[in-house]
């Protein structure tokens, strides 16, 4: 079930943001440690965004936060991939925004490029990196295409 997130969602969804990245990422860095990573979504993340959750049985197994046409995270627990939630988490996403959405996701994430690019996103351009934390190399993607 897809549905808005609850302000004392903020802890599930760190973890789980904290879990998935590890997984899909392990090459990664991580610029920031668990409890700022926790603060981030408490303080900055549900009360300025949009925030959808996917849930079965009342566990939290995904997540999609929106501002504006920016999708600033969307994220699945690693043992619950694969199952159609980010897909459902993206539907919802674009149901919001019909007029389109945009996003980054890091060059060397080729699962998330994928995933993506079945979706309808289409690459704007590329960058080196140096403009994100991680100064890890990007790319900007849109849809509609």
């Amino acid at each position: 079930m897809i549905e808005a997130a609850r302000p004392d969602d903020a802890d599930a969804i760190s973890a789980l943001f904290l879990a998935a990245r590890r997984a899909a990422m392990p090459w990664l860095a991580e610029v920031h440690d668990e409890a700022d990573v926790r603060r981030h979504f408490a303080t900055r993340v549900l009360p300025e965004t949009e925030v959808l959750v996917a849930r079965r049985d009342g566990e939290l197994l995904g997540f999609l936060a929106l501002a504006g046409s920016e999708v600033g995270h969307l994220y699945v627990r690693p043992d619950a991939q694969r199952a159609g939630l980010g897909s459902a988490l993206l539907a919802a996403a674009k149901a919001r925004r019909p007029g389109g959405l945009e996003l980054w996701a890091f060059q060397r994430n080729a699962g998330a490029l994928a995933f993506y690019a079945r979706h309808g996103f289409a690459e704007r351009y590329r960058t080196d990196g140096s403009a994100n934390e991680e100064r890890e190399p990007d790319v900007r993607l849109g849809w509609p295409a």
